[in-house]
């Protein structure tokens, strides 16, 4: 249950923050149609997550799904997502990546149109290539926007609860603390104390890593 909050935690948090760096530099640059690219990205954060999880059930049903179709059509099989916890999982991980990817890009997009441009300019006088002014201009600059990404992203993928209901019901393989509390409390174990337990676990261990988070990582913000 913990291993399994932690792999999902990480893996979401960590995916849609990198991901959605590169498609904000992506839709930070001035080139035609940027602006319903911008809406088409940041749409998937504000769908219901009820609607998202049913829609990516069916992607990826093993015998009915679309991606199955695709797999059959090129000859393979297609593996059994809903059926295998540990892909069951990464099925889950997908999704929610999905549907926060656009939170992150329009954050870190904020980030990237608020940086004074006459150091972006300096830097490229003085010969830095774009991949040096990313790493030693951009990426200093951003990080009061990656300091709050990561917060309140890392809240909410320990809070995760509806995609996760929808697509696995059982908690095959996806029992993270929150969807565990829940089958304890409210299924067929009717476990009402042990479930009680577990939520004061994930309220620790949220507590746990703010207080971390706000001794360690706001040190190396930049705020200037």
């Amino acid at each position: 249950m913990l291993g399994t909050t932690a792999i999902f935690t990480l893996a979401t948090v960590g995916g849609a923050m990198v991901l959605g760096l590169f498609v904000a530099i992506a839709l930070n640059l001035n080139v035609k149609g940027r602006g319903f690219a911008r809406s088409a990205v940041f749409a998937p954060y504000v769908l219901s997550g009820v609607g998202v999880g049913l829609v990516w059930l069916f992607i990826f049903d093993p015998v009915y799904g679309v991606l199955s179709w695709i797999l059959r059509s090129v000859g393979t099989s297609s593996p059994q997502w809903i059926n295998d916890p540990k892909l069951a999982l990464w099925m889950v991980i997908i999704v929610y990546v999905w549907k926060n990817l656009g939170y992150c890009a329009v954050i870190y997009l904020a980030g990237l149109q608020s940086m004074p441009k006459d150091l972006m300019e300096a830097a490229a006088l003085d010969g830095a290539g774009n991949f040096r002014r990313f790493v030693s201009v951009t990426l200093p600059l951003l990080s009061p926007t990656t300091f709050f990404i990561l917060i309140t992203s890392l809240l909410s993928s320990l809070q995760a609860f509806d995609i996760i209901r929808i697509m696995t019901p059982t908690g095959n393989g996806t029992s993270t603390l929150i969807f565990e509390a829940y089958l304890q409390a409210f299924s067929t174990y009717n476990r009402a104390g042990y479930s009680a337990a577990i939520s004061v676990v994930l309220f620790v261990l949220l507590l746990v890593v703010t207080g971390l988070q706000l001794r360690f990582v706001e040190r190396k913000v930049h705020y200037s």
